[in-house]
């Protein structure tokens, strides 16, 4: 971008307008970071935020880290492989893991979601020895077998479905059969990305849907994701983030995008 012209007052600019002219910026310049956005308005980087959100809630813009890139120069957002996303981030993926894993209680049932960050709860939730009694549903393959150590005072329910080898997972038809015929005690759900306008988003709409009924199945819905995803909007809706309980992230995540994500709703704590 170049450099910003002298701010108008925030309130002097109605948020279309601002936004139009955001649109107006990408067409020129592909790529708009944040901050500038937030010195060239005179605005607070979280209402930019709320703006970048909402632009791409309508097929405008594409989110990336720290800013938008303009819709037809963006790559869309690719899901990799398990084995590659798990080597990402992967120490913040093992410090939410433990954290979640320190939420189940005996006698509880749990919901646990594919994905590396749930990954990581499983092993912490298998190291648990001290537990009893304790039944998790799941969809994941891999989950069930970092689980099968814990046997007997940990029950794996494996959902049925149809196999994604992306993500180790099973998808409908028939995943959802059980789903729709239990109310555990908590859910842990991961995703592609979290946005306090947009929600909760995942890159595989078969996914997405599994995700979406896990909620529903649960009474403690509690979303795990590395910092790196929020602020995300991928291509597949789940829910909004009021209808999360509560998020677990990483320490690092932007102070002003998670002020912006407690007022749209849910809890948030984040782990060292």
């Amino acid at each position: 971008m170049s450099s910003p012209t002298p701010p108008e007052p925030d309130d002097a600019i109605p948020a279309e307008v601002r936004r139009q002219r955001i649109i107006s910026l990408l067409v020129e310049h592909d790529h708009v970071r944040v901050g500038d956005l937030a010195s060239r308005f005179g605005t607070s980087e979280v209402t930019i935020r709320t703006d970048l959100a909402a632009l791409a809630a309508r097929g405008h813009l594409t989110r990336v880290r720290g800013g938008a890139m303009a819709r037809s120069s963006a790559q869309p957002h690719r899901e990799l492989p398990f084995a590659e996303s798990l080597l990402e981030h992967a120490e913040e993926k093992a410090a939410i893991g433990y954290a979640a894993a320190q939420l189940v209680h005996d006698a509880d049932s749990v919901i646990l979601d594919v994905g590396t960050t749930t990954t990581a709860i499983a092993r912490a939730l298998a190291a648990r020895h001290e537990l009893r009694d304790v039944t998790v549903f799941t969809n994941g393959l891999n989950i069930a077998l970092e689980l099968e150590s814990a046997a007997p005072w940990l029950t794996v329910v494996v959902l049925g479905g149809t196999l994604r080898s992306m993500q180790h997972s099973l998808v409908d038809p028939l995943a959802g059969l059980i789903l729709d015929r239990i109310t555990a005690n908590v859910a842990f759900i991961g995703a592609h990305g979290l946005d306090p306008t947009a929600g909760l988003t995942n890159a595989n709409i078969a996914e997405a849907e599994m995700k979406r009924r896990m909620l529903l199945a649960a009474r403690r819905r509690v979303v795990v994701l590395d910092s790196s995803k929020l602020g995300v909007v991928s291509l597949a809706r789940i829910c909004d983030a009021a209808d999360i309980d509560l998020l677990l992230t990483g320490a690092g995540a932007d102070p002003a995008l998670l002020t912006s994500l407690r007022e749209a709703g849910p809890e948030i704590r984040t782990v060292p």
